[in-house]
């Protein structure tokens, strides 16, 4: 759910507080992301800028973001005009979903400029436009031209044009409620969610006017799952929705969606691996039908063969101009149709019957490895989306560099930097001490995998994996670990896999001595000798409740 009026009232503030701030540095941590570094009397902090058409919000945050290497047009803009500058003052513009920034700076010869930047927390159509002090629009994250919205264009050199008022009552000031009509058409700033909580109290013996001031008193976040996969919040308990967690108030945004939008932020920065994968993936699943259909007629060469030994064994001599010549079968005396070129004669064409034979046999073998590499191609494309999909920026990052390594991409050309022996980035193994005490490491890409199962397991140590899935190589450093670790760690290998949303997803475990690697073979891939299976259905619910760091 979106930020409604009311929220953005209560963010506002807690920004104000903290001006004035020097704008450090500008990144875009994705494609509706905007981070900017400030510093002033608190100290360092982040000021996050989202656009995203539901977790749209505007917040200090404490999380760390992964920054491109080559920041967006849009981010360039706001270096050229913003970096330097002091924010000096925020402001709402009423109880509506947007606000704007007032940041004074000095150009490069010393004369003082003044910049405004709207931020609009409105929905799919949220905006970021700086805007100069003569109303002229510079840029903006989403430009909206003229074609598109001849009442309100969002173009650069356009005359910039605020967002109409609601015109609603202010529930803060005006609190007489009319019961035939919603709240959100009463009032400014009230959400179609925030309008239901306060009616909902409000027929349980609330007045209006004591729930408006337990809004204006509350600097917390609160937040009900409803049992629903997305979570609903406000800055008041939610007794409508039952029991509800309660964070201080940027922190528990900070909870709620970073980790929504951190699949965006790997695309952001990382796009070029999606693409890559999937189109490599696409590539192979073409190549494969094309495969098999050569194959099938390869497997048929021996009429090429015995074409060839018909038209020597009849002495066909004159088929010049002829497609086609029937003769009978030396086996059964049934008759054979044979197609012929129409440009040779008979010892030709039965020449040339006898070369697409060899050619044919012999294709057979190259045909059936070509099959077999394009197989696990397609397999080893499919896991690496697979892996993509539940990855964070670190495990992407590594995709990125098995990539490379493997010959698929090309890396790319950085500065020089000062000459010394290369330091190679230890890959990120993910561990965690479960309640029994048993600690627990898994992959979350192949190199991960072939890191831990290799470099960090002992061989009398349990492995374990979801079985014909794609998914996490599980390592429990114990020998003989008890029943609820072997199932918490098989969970694990389950939900970080392909099966995740199956159901009794089978998972083998056995000692890493069993494990053997194979030649030639891409990283993560293992050989079984013995192992034992476990069933297991994912729970989600479990994963979230451990310590995955």
């Amino acid at each position: 759910m979106a930020l409604d009026g009311i929220l953005l009232s209560k963010i506002i503030p807690e920004i104000a507080k903290a001006l004035p701030l020097r704008i450090q540095k500008i990144w875009d941590t994705s494609s509706t992301e905007i981070l900017f570094q400030v510093h002033g009397s608190p100290g360092k902090k982040q000021l996050l800028i989202s656009c995203h058409s539901v977790y749209n919000r505007l917040l200090f945050s404490e999380r760390s973001y992964p920054t491109p290497d080559e920041p967006g047009n849009f981010v360039m803009v706001l270096r050229k005009y913003l970096e330097g500058g002091f924010i000096e003052e925020i402001t709402q513009a009423g109880l509506d979903r947007w606000c704007t920034m007032k940041i004074r700076r000095r150009n490069s010869i010393g004369d003082l400029e003044n910049w405004n930047l709207y931020i609009e927390l409105m929905g799919k159509y949220a905006n970021v436009i700086l805007v100069s002090s003569e109303g002229k629009i510079i840029d903006a994250m989403k430009r909206i031209p003229p074609f598109e919205n001849s009442r309100r264009t969002v173009f650069p050199g356009a005359q910039f044009v605020p967002t109409e008022p609601q015109n609603k009552k202010d529930p803060f000031t005006e609190q007489s409620v009319d019961p035939d009509v919603t709240l959100t058409k009463q009032f400014a700033g009230f959400s179609p969610f925030l309008s239901k909580e306060v009616e909902y109290r409000m027929a349980n013996g609330e007045s209006f006017s004591a729930i408006m001031e337990e809004i204006r008193n509350s600097d917390s976040l609160f937040v009900a799952n409803n049992g629903s996969s997305e979570p609903v919040f406000h800055c008041i308990e939610l007794k409508s929705k039952g029991e509800c967690r309660q964070y201080p108030l940027f922190e528990g945004f900070d909870i709620l969606y970073y980790h929504r939008e951190e699949k965006e932020r790997i695309r952001t920065i990382s796009g070029d691996i999606f693409k890559f994968v999937s189109r490599s993936l696409k590539h192979q699943e073409t190549k494969l039908p094309r495969l098999l259909s050569e194959l099938d007629e390869a497997l048929e060469c021996d009429q090429y063969r015995t074409y060839g030994e018909l038209l020597y064994a009849y002495n066909i001599t004159d088929t010049k101009g002829r497609t086609e010549i029937t003769l009978k079968s030396f086996e059964d005396d049934s008759d054979i149709r044979i197609p012929l070129d129409p440009r040779l004669d008979g010892k030709a064409n039965a020449r040339k019957a006898f070369q697409k034979y060899n050619k044919l046999k012999k294709g057979q073998v190259y045909l059936s490895e070509q099959i077999e590499i394009t197989e696990n191609e397609i397999a080893y494309f499919k896991g690496l989306l697979e892996q993509l999909e539940q990855a964070d920026f670190n495990t992407a990052a590594e995709i990125r560099t098995e990539l490379i390594n493997l010959g698929y991409l090309k890396e790319t050309k950085k500065k020089p930097k000062k000459k010394g022996k290369k330091k190679e980035t230890p890959v990120h193994i993910v561990s965690v001490t479960l309640p029994t005490g048993t600690m627990v490491s898994f992959g979350r890409n192949n190199l991960q995998n072939e890191a831990l199962t290799w470099n960090t397991a002992r061989k009398n140590e349990i492995w374990l994996h979801a079985k014909d899935y794609h998914g996490s190589h599980v390592v429990i450093h114990d020998s003989e670990p008890d029943e609820e670790t072997l199932r918490t760690a098989a969970n694990i290998a389950a939900y970080y896999s392909a099966g995740r949303m199956s159901s009794s997803v089978p998972v083998i475990w056995c000692p890493v001595r069993n494990l053997k690697k194979i030649p030639g073979a891409k990283p993560g891939m293992v050989q079984l000798g013995s192992y034992r299976t476990i069933y297991i259905d994912p729970d989600e619910n479990l994963i979230h409740s451990l310590d995955l760091s």
